[in-house]
């Protein structure tokens, strides 16, 4: 900071230089037919699913991606960054079979891991930017803290430059990492309103969460300046309206952001006992919950408190939701269940490449409403929604159609080895 000093820093957020100006648009302008397709690959794709980061150069999703998201960094009780899985994120080796650039990692080489991966993965494709994600569901625990003060945010922002931008990771040489990330993605479910059982909530989280991405921008932009480049800032935000008007000043938080990623999925779940749709882009007929949810509901609901149309990146599935024990009635949608369906993962969550194989086998039978936008699986008691490339196709077309940002998608190891949805999706996004 002292190099360029307050001042700079202050005008050039007061012309919105890259907070809402030149720079940060610079790498994100897009018309129709340069929509940003935003792909989430989690730190455990390979070690928990077998899905290296070379999956997404086979399957073809690597090229047709704009950005990528790395998930997930954590914070420690303090706020500071960390990285939750040394082993995951910078110190497996990779063999010739899983790497990208299709040679096996060598001992005591300076990066290792998802992160050098990566690294090949931006070789390969230079074009792609790329974002370590904080948070998440289950990582969100000190967000708040982090956030309280001017000095914790000052301190927790300086330690994720330090350790994400700048590279330097612990017991690695000094910079090993640089150069891997392009910007920062927040994933902090939620300011003011508990997400994960145990998360630290506060009521002055909604403000703090606005002075946090203020401190991003700060220091991002002096980051930017030593790097001669531009870092970006996004941030995951909620479906729900009650979490969005607890947590953000939403006008303020969209200018601070380059793009924001929208909640468009899990509108319901194994943790309610009626089966129902997960993404539908529109409310199903009979649909008996109040309030309902759908894509086009969640999107309204941006825009009307102040987010730009062309800064909402609408998130898609690339998992379905399950419940077993169902009554056999209506095709299982919107009747009560058991529990939720065994399942590979956990309970009642499962992939796509896995739950196509549930149609393969003949025992289920697929059911799609057109007009809402949703699709399901049903043998008679077990129930499945999830999207397919048909559906990703349609939501694709939903995005382009309402002159939205783009597509994000959770997570880029649901997909098949042919790379079904996103093809459909794609399709979507660009086709006339």
């Amino acid at each position: 900071m002292k190099r360029w000093g307050a001042a700079v820093v202050a005008v050039a957020l007061s012309i919105g230089l890259s907070v809402a100006g030149s720079p940060a648009q610079a790498h994100d302008r897009h018309g129709d037919n340069a929509v940003r397709t935003v792909g989430y690959y989690t730190q455990w794709s390979f070690a928990d699913r077998g899905i290296p980061v070379r999956y997404l150069v086979e399957n073809g999703t690597a090229a047709k991606l704009t950005h990528l998201n790395y998930a997930f960094g954590l914070l420690d009780e303090q706020g500071r960054c960390v990285s939750s899985d040394p082993v995951a994120d910078y110190q497996r080796p990779f063999p010739a079979d899983r790497a990208v650039n299709g040679r096996a990692d060598r001992p005591g080489q300076a990066l290792a891991g998802n992160l050098n991966q990566i690294k090949q993965l931006k070789q390969k494709f230079p074009r792609l930017r790329v974002y370590i994600s904080l948070g998440g569901w289950t990582g969100s625990k000190y967000f708040s803290n982090a956030a309280l003060t001017p000095e914790s945010r000052a301190a927790h922002v300086k330690s994720c430059v330090d350790l994400w931008l700048k590279g330097n990771l612990p017991g690695a040489p000094a910079g090993a990492a640089k150069g891997v990330f392009d910007g920062i993605d927040l994933d902090w479910e939620w300011p003011s309103t508990e997400g994960e059982v145990g998360n630290v909530v506060r009521p002055e989280d909604k403000r703090n969460f606005t002075k946090l991405l203020r401190e991003y921008r700060s220091q991002l932009f002096v980051q930017g300046l030593k790097d001669r480049r531009t870092y970006d800032l996004t941030a995951f935000l909620p479906a729900n309206r009650d979490a969005l008007d607890r947590g953000y000043e939403l006008a303020a938080v969209y200018k601070l952001l380059t793009f924001a990623t929208v909640q468009g999925y899990d509108y319901h779940g194994t943790w309610e006992r009626t089966t129902n749709q997960q993404s539908a882009i529109r409310v199903p007929a009979g649909d008996p919950t109040t309030p309902p949810d759908s894509g086009e509901i969640v999107v309204d609901a941006h825009i009307e408190r102040g987010a730009p149309r062309h800064k909402i990146t609408l998130g898609v599935p690339y998992y379905g939701r399950g419940w077993t024990g169902v009554t056999n009635q209506n095709n299982g949608l919107f009747q009560q269940s058991t529990g939720p369906a065994p399942a590979t993962y956990q309970p009642g969550y499962d992939d796509y490449r896995l739950l196509k194989n549930l149609l393969a086998s003949g025992d289920y039978k697929l059911y799609r409403d057109e007009k809402a936008g949703h699709a399901w699986l049903f043998d008679g008691t077990t129930f499945w929604t999830y999207d397919d490339p048909i559906e990703l196709e349609r939501k694709g077309r939903f995005i382009r159609d309402r002159k939205l940002g783009g597509a994000m998608i959770w997570a880029l190891d649901g997909d098949t080895p042919q790379g079904e949805l996103i093809k459909g999706l794609v399709a979507g996004l660009h086709r006339r």
